[in-house]
């Protein structure tokens, strides 16, 4: 289907492989303010924590074109390496998907996309965070 990372995967499916893959990695690639306003992936119960890498900054949405290097930096300061399982989350599923393709095309061989995201779509009330993604799914997530 994609034909430049891994694949996509559910939020369950992304929680059950960080639990069971001690070098799994979780990466947020929403803005700065989405995760102050919005919330964070909790992945204390884990022994973990996400990693908070912006793909685009608020308020210009301009994509960071060092985010392959500087994210390959920080998986490599915390021991992983190239064939890491590396899962990105945004809000819906789209940036995720973008951020996955950068980092498989910079040598990491494990990307994933989580589908849905953090909230998901929004629901007939316009309201996201109830039909489908990380939060819809009940997996835990606390306001940062």
């Amino acid at each position: 289907m994609n034909g430049s990372y891994k694949g996509d995967v559910t939020a369950k499916e992304c929680w059950s492989v960080l639990a069971e893959t001690p070098d799994a990695l979780l990466v947020d690639v929403r803005t700065t303010a989405e995760w102050s306003y919005v919330g964070v992936p909790q992945l204390a119960p884990l022994g973990k924590a996400a990693i908070l890498q912006e793909w685009q900054s608020f308020p210009s949405m301009a994509v960071d074109p060092d985010f392959a290097s500087k994210l390959a930096q920080r998986i490599e300061s915390e021991g992983g390496t190239p064939d890491t399982p590396v899962f990105f989350l945004c809000r819906s599923g789209v940036r995720s998907i973008a951020s996955a393709v950068a980092l498989t095309q910079a040598g990491y061989a494990n990307c994933f996309n989580v589908l849905d995201g953090f909230e998901g779509p929004p629901d007939e009330e316009a309201h996201r965070g109830r039909l489908a993604g990380w939060k819809a799914e009940g997996l835990p997530w606390v306001q940062k």
